[in-house]
């Protein structure tokens, strides 16, 4: 049975609601980066919601986390491995990881794993739409 979380209008809203606090930071250093596969739409449509709000559309990345997972042996015995795509630097940037769902942190935590190892932002923060874990 599929449960319907949020309908179309109210993940139009939260995205203008996150948009909006993306432009109050007034960072020009803002990156949106979107983790494979369900967080890289996510970000695409902050992006565009940012410049629907009067902002600058920030860069967007795709960050591949399947080999820094703990539980890659228990996903796949081959996993599909994606290529990250950042065209631009990390380093001294704010970065705002995009994801569809948080539930246990894992995936966060992979994401943050993987992104040290392409430099090193002055921040990170996270943008979801559903918090499972009702935090």
């Amino acid at each position: 049975m599929i449960r319907r979380v949020l309908d179309a209008d109210q993940v139009q809203r939260a995205l203008t609601r996150v948009a909006h606090e993306i432009i109050e930071a007034a960072d020009s250093h803002v990156r949106l980066i979107g983790i494979r596969t369900r967080g890289v739409p996510m970000a695409k449509r902050l992006a565009r919601a940012v410049r629907m709000a009067g902002g600058s559309e920030p860069p967007i990345g795709t960050l591949d986390i399947n080999l820094y997972r703990d539980d890659l042996t228990a996903v796949a015995a081959q996993p599909v491995v994606r290529p990250t795509e950042l065209g631009f630097s990390l380093d001294g940037t704010v970065v705002i990881l995009v994801d569809d769902v948080l539930y246990t942190g894992r995936t966060t935590r992979a994401a943050l794993d993987a992104l040290v190892d392409f430099g090193r932002p002055r921040k990170i923060q996270l943008a979801v739409m559903v918090d499972r874990g009702h935090r």
